[in-house]
């Protein structure tokens, strides 16, 4: 079977949409089609069934995807999911490439730790296609099911250490998985987050509003499923602000009232704490442009410095400053009064520091960090923008 330029892009993530590996693999496959790749994505959803052009791209390459159902479906119970996920996944990944009628010139696989990787990886050797990961976490055990002593964690840490560092070459998302790879001698590459910036609308009377009454803030995610947002000093800084005279309303996207409740052990919310439940993919652009700022505060510890936060990304490139504690690389695009305002910890009484100065803020000040945010996103998190370094990353191997 001959090999011809396209890659086979997969891994037991949903796609295009449902997830942050969603978005993350979503802007690396449009850098591959700028840089003239044509790529098929293999997810790990049940749809679609069939190979489906992915509208939105900029060539002169294309995407297309197809679901393998490589997750367990949410029917399976914990026996069923636990069979898939440490026993058989991969296998049908492997299945569908040797189902192709020409092999892929380069696998690019985001995800699926030991199981899945023993499976790629062995298919990639015996038919000699380059095989490349892509790395994003560090997975400390506090944050997946089961804690550090689970079979998930196991399973996460086997991937990083034996697997990822014998592929053929890795993309890593931080500077800090950049540093720990580069002493395989392997090629390497670093790409943040990336996503469609040119491609997303402003709504030019929410991106120029500024200096609103009260001053807005937004969060969107999930703290209880990553464990790392630190959601409750979040809520518990709004609650001193108000408490001094300012007007702070703080809305939340992605967890419920109760769950809000929950990071603050059960306490009333703050006035002003709005509790919005989840937004579809398609509304959260609209929903952070209509925000003063978001927040970010995560604990500094070395699974939150080994990723990079997609909500991060999406917030400059919706012309939206952030406040946010430094952690990963943020340092390198979050300028203190610039693209946002910069905690400097933590802690309680760092992020109502930053929230106070935020209050203070004219509407000219923040104008000009509305411009900013989007002028940096524009410059350092378009997926165009990464087409020629991951162009000439993959043809290390053509």
């Amino acid at each position: 079977m001959r090999r011809t330029r396209w890659v086979a892009c997969v891994g037991p993530f949903l796609f295009p949409w449902g997830e942050a590996g969603s978005r993350r693999v979503h802007g690396l496959v449009a850098s591959l089609a700028a840089a003239g790749y044509d790529v098929v994505v293999a997810g790990g959803g049940p749809e679609p069934r069939v190979r489906t052009p992915l509208p939105g791209v900029d060539g002169p390459g294309s995407v297309s995807h197809i679901g393998l159902a490589e997750r367990p479906p949410p029917t399976a119970g914990p026996v069923g999911s636990s069979i898939q996920t440490l026993v058989r996944w991969g296998r049908r990944t492997v299945g569908w490439l040797d189902a192709q009628p020409t092999r892929p010139s380069h696998v690019l696989v985001h995800g699926g730790q030991a199981q899945y990787m023993f499976h790629l990886q062995r298919w990639c050797r015996r038919h000699g296609v380059p095989l490349v990961v892509d790395v994003v976490d560090w997975f400390n055990g506090r944050h997946v099911r089961g804690g550090y002593l689970g079979p998930l964690h196991v399973s996460m840490k086997l991937a990083l250490h034996h697997y990822y560092p014998r592929c053929d070459g890795l993309i890593v998302i931080s500077s800090y998985l950049e540093d720990h790879y580069r002493r395989t001698g392997r090629p390497l590459l670093r790409v943040p987050p990336t996503l469609d910036v040119k491609g997303l609308t402003l709504d030019a009377r929410q991106t120029a509003a500024g200096g609103s009454s009260p001053l807005t803030l937004a969060y969107a995610g999930n703290p209880h499923g990553n464990r790392k947002d630190l959601l409750g000093t979040v809520i518990e800084a709004v609650g001193r602000v108000q408490r001094d005279g300012a007007r702070v309303e703080l809305r939340i996207y992605g967890p419920t009232a109760d769950e809000v409740r929950g990071l603050v052990e059960g306490r009333a919310l703050p006035e002003g704490v709005r509790c919005l439940g989840r937004l579809p993919q398609e509304e959260v652009a609209s929903a952070l442009q209509a925000a003063d700022f978001t927040v970010l505060v995560r604990r500094p510890d070395r699974a939150t410095n080994a990723g990079f936060s997609t909500k991060f990304c999406e917030s400059l490139a919706s012309g939206t400053p952030v406040i946010a504690n430094l952690t990963s690389d943020m340092g390198r695009y979050l300028r203190p009064d610039l693209e946002g305002l910069v905690c400097r910890d933590h802690t309680l009484a760092g992020v109502t520091e930053a929230f106070r100065a935020a209050a203070r803020l004219s509407d000219a000040q923040r104008s000009v960090m509305r411009q900013a945010a989007r002028s940096q996103a524009l410059e350092s998190f378009d997926y165009r923008a990464y087409a020629e370094p991951l162009g000439r990353f993959f043809r290390h191997w053509d």
